[in-house]
């Protein structure tokens, strides 16, 4: 205990000289030795309590650690102690030398005595401790006296750093109703100072904002609830400030401040309220059901999912009349309507409604009800309305003989109001286009307009309106379907045209055809069909009818034999009856053709109407053909007229490749493929061939000034044409001999002129030097073509220029 009193008793000393002048520096002070190791031949020096040097020289003393206080604000460099070797005589012959951490810049020893300063403030935050090595050379030889010593200088802490935390802002949640002491958070800062010196680092916590709502654990900064049962529905938000004090909390300590939100959540504490105990509404009667009547909305302070609310009807003196929904939007009760409202059966109806938590905390539902209550009185309008027929929908049947004029039934509707309105009906002749039917429009009898034919439309579709007199706009419509009833007015007939064939070999009561019959009635029992022959031609019959009982009957032949040539064609008519009433019957015509037959019945020969039988067509079928062959000849024609028509605006030229049978003529040499009658190429080879009143396409002929004809003494022509002969045969022999010639007549044209033209060349190359002899007036007769050359050559100008 004294020992340790005398260190600290040491150190405030040692505080004390390095804050005053340069009087005190002359005190030599060590801050304390470390046993260990072996001794390194220097010392550490000082002085006692009463002034009296103290040297230590004993080899066996190990000194390693010098302390050094931080943030040092003296004006001078701050002394950290003084190194001494045995060996140091004070001649000056030994110099002493700092190496380590921060030497020569922050740690500067003093060469000849060994004293040691910090030339800068230093932070323990920054750097706690130097590692520092001393030892003491020979100033001549630079030699060591003694081996290099490590020491450490350690920098003692002070509280110069405020705890700081380690978030700023907060934010945290704790839920409403809490009890008391439930924790909110944990907050927690640090101090950069040195822990385990003294209690610059050790931080209490404390609230200044906040009480008495919220308290917080000095040593662990736990926040936790003050008061119990906060209501969110009261307060929502709070602001707590919380502060940390190092130094224990003592007077004195750095501090640091945060600031914590803390948000009470909402529970679900609070039941849903409706603001009134009675609602009124009102509807007009015209409502139609499944629309909204009325919309309650009750109040809950909770939020969120615990604001959700379920509403229900608890009674109604309107039974099944009425639902009620929650909007989940909106949290209201729609009231909508299930069936139609009448202000002349009920004014008004009364409506008990009930709302009620849809998620309720079973911690809470003793505090407080849980349900409300509320009265709808709702209120029918009365509204003009449009007649109401008493049926949805009529149908009516009726004969189709009945005559015209006759009543098949009626339609009713009354004016719902209590006014009772008289009605008047119509039909929407939009149903109705043909008029067929009409209504009385006094008391809604259905009647005929025409004539019902049951084969042509068996349902009429129809609509009747009814209109208040009073107000024709209100209308309302009723379908009615009227079924026309069938009545036995058509006749049987074949159900097809039947045309057969006899062989003249037939043998008597072979049947030859089957036939049926078809009818547009439709009897209630089903058709039943009778087949006879006609009486006419039962007395000298040559075929027979039978009834097979099945609506269909046989034809038989009723002789042996039959003869083509005394008759070829016989017509049997047939008598179809019916067996409704009244009975309805026709006669039939069955043609028969006399054909000549092998023994097998085959037919061989017949006239040309039965061949056409026989191969199952119709006289229509046969013009049907005709007809499409007449079509297809005429679309053959037409194609090849077009053809032949193409052909001829065909270009003489198809392709570059194939010039087989074409033949261009061009008649100049300059002029091109449109300027075919510019120049005769025959005049250059031929001169006596040559065209006098000739005239140019190309240009508007001069008919007051005819074109004046140069007499050209031309050289003796050719007449045989040797050389051309000679190239047109050198020529054919190339193409005989050719192998890739094409296999057909062809033809190849050559740009041949021969061996010399009587224009004769219009270069300049072979020209003499002077142009004393040459004359271009000639070239001002060639025509329009060379008017340039004339123009340049021809005149006086011209070969002025030229000498120029």
């Amino acid at each position: 205990m004294l020992r340790g009193r005398t260190v600290l008793l040491l150190l405030v000393l040692w505080a004390y000289l390095c804050s005053h002048g340069d009087g005190l520096r002359a005190l030599r002070r060590t801050t304390g030795g470390r046993r260990g190791g072996t001794g390194v031949g220097l010392t550490l020096t000082g002085q006692d309590a009463n002034g009296v040097p103290l040297r230590r020289s004993k080899r066996g003393w190990m000194w390693n650690q010098f302390f050094l206080l931080e943030e040092y604000t003296g004006l001078d460099n701050q002394y950290v102690g003084k190194l001494h070797s045995d060996g140091d005589r004070g001649d000056g012959s030994i110099r002493y030398v700092l190496t380590g951490d921060g030497a020569g810049s922050l740690f500067i020893i003093d060469e000849n005595s060994g004293d040691i300063h910090a030339t800068k403030r230093l932070d323990r935050e920054e750097k706690a401790y130097y590692t520092l090595r001393a030892k003491a050379v020979n100033r001549i030889t630079n030699t060591s006296l003694e081996g290099e010593s490590e020491f450490i200088i350690k920098i003692h802490d002070i509280n110069d750093n405020e705890p700081k935390f380690t978030k700023d802002p907060y934010f945290t949640e704790v839920p409403e109703m809490s009890p008391l002491g439930t924790v909110v958070m944990q907050v927690t800062a640090a101090d950069a100072d040195d822990p385990t010196y003294g209690n610059s680092a050790r931080v209490v916590y404390s609230i200044l904002q906040g009480q008495p709502y919220f308290s917080v654990e000095p040593n662990t900064g736990v926040i936790k609830t003050a008061l119990p049962n906060m209501d969110r529905e009261t307060k929502e938000n709070y602001v707590v400030v919380i502060q940390a004090k190092d130094m224990a909390g003592q007077m004195g300590g750095l501090s640091g401040t945060t600031t914590v939100s803390i948000t009470l959540s909402d529970v679900n504490d609070n039941p849903p309220r409706f603001p009134k105990s009675l609602y009124e509404f009102k509807a007009p009667e015209s409502t139609e059901p499944g629309s909204t009547v009325a919309v309650l909305r009750a109040t809950d302070a909770d939020i969120g999912r615990n604001a959700e609310m379920n509403y229900r009807i608890t009674s109604s003196d309107g039974p099944a009349m009425f639902d009620i929904s929650t909007n989940r939007s909106t949290q209201d009760g729609v009231i909508t309507l299930r069936k139609s409202l009448d202000f002349e059966r009920k004014r008004s109806y009364t409506l008990r409604i009930q709302v009620e938590n849809s998620n309720p905390d079973p911690r809470f539902l003793r505090y407080a009800a849980t349900t409300d209550g509320a009265t709808v009185k709702l209120i029918v309008e009365d509204v003009d309305e449009p007649p109401v027929f008493d049926r949805v929908g009529y149908v009516m049947e009726v004969k189709e003989d009945m005559a015209v004029g006759t009543i098949i039934g009626s339609v009713s509707a009354t004016d719902p109001d209590s006014s009772r309105s008289p009605v008047r009906y119509s039909i929407d002749r939009r149903t109705d286009m043909d008029r067929v039917l009409n209504v009385h429009p006094g008391n809604g009898s259905v009647f005929i307009l025409r004539t019902l034919d049951r084969e042509d439309v068996a349902w009429h579709n129809i609509s009747v309106i009814a209109t208040e007199f009073n107000n024709p706009r209100l209308m309302s419509r009723v379908p009615v379907y009227v079924r026309v009833l069938d009545v036995n007015d058509n006749a049987p007939t074949f159900a097809t045209y039947y045309e057969t064939f006899v062989c003249e070999n037939a043998k008597a009561n072979q049947r030859i055809q089957t036939v049926s019959a078809t009818d547009a009635d439709e009897p209630i029992g089903g058709h039943r069909f009778f087949f006879s022959l006609a009486h006419e031609a039962s007395v000298k019959a040559n075929f027979t009818v039978r009834d097979n009982k099945d609506n269909t009957a046989g034809i038989l032949t009723r002789r042996n034999s039959y003869s083509r040539l005394q008759r070829s064609t016989y017509l049997v008519p047939v008598v179809i009856s019916d067996s409704d009433f009244p009975m309805q019957s026709s006669t039939n015509t069955l043609t028969v053709h006399v054909c000549t037959c092998d023994r097998e019945g085959n037919m061989q020969l017949c006239n040309q109407e039965a061949l056409v039988i026989t191969a199952g067509l119709s006289t229509g079928a046969l013009m049907a053909i005709i007809f499409c062959v007449l079509i297809l000849l005429m679309i053959v024609v037409l194609f090849a007229a077009l053809r032949r028509q193409q052909r001829k605006k065909e270009p003489l030229i198809i392709s570059k490749e194939d010039v087989r049978d074409n033949v261009v003529s061009y008649n100049d040499e300059g002029g091109g493929e449109e300027d075919t009658q510019a120049f005769d190429i025959g005049t250059l080879r031929n001169p006596e061939a040559t065209e006098e009143s000739k005239q140019r396409r190309d240009i508007k002929p001069e008919t007051l000034h005819p074109p004046v004809r140069r007499t050209v003494i031309l050289p003796p022509p050719h007449r045989d044409n040797a050389d051309v002969r000679n190239f047109i045969n050198q020529r054919l022999q190339e193409n005989d001999q050719d192998p890739t010639a094409p296999p057909y007549d062809s033809l190849a044209t050559y740009a041949y002129e021969g061996s010399g033209s009587i224009a004769e060349s219009l270069s300049s190359l072979g020209s003499m030097t002077t142009d004393g002899d040459q004359d271009y007036n000639y070239l001002s007769e060639w025509g329009p073509r060379f008017k340039k050359l004339a123009d340049l050559y021809g005149g006086e100008d011209s070969d002025s220029c030229r000498d120029s």
